[in-house]
């Protein structure tokens, strides 16, 4: 017969082991999240977005008045 089985020692560590990740998950997602990183890709997914978008209205704009000029 294997080793004694003792439930209750490892019904403590495992809350015990989850009590110390709790209190030490916001920290960490403050730190991961809250990374200047994250701020400047924002920043430059913004800019690409609007260059994207004014280049997109540039160039129906372009059309639209060559439609008209040769129409």
């Amino acid at each position: 017969m294997p080793h004694r089985t003792r439930p209750l020692t490892g019904l403590l560590l495992f809350t015990g082991i989850n009590a110390v990740l709790v209190q030490t998950i916001t920290p960490v997602y403050d730190f991961v999240c809250f990374l200047p990183y994250w701020e400047r890709r924002r920043e430059r997914i913004r800019k690409e977005r609007e260059a994207m978008a004014t280049s997109l209205s540039n160039t129906t704009s372009r059309q639209e008045a060559t439609q008209a000029s040769a129409g």
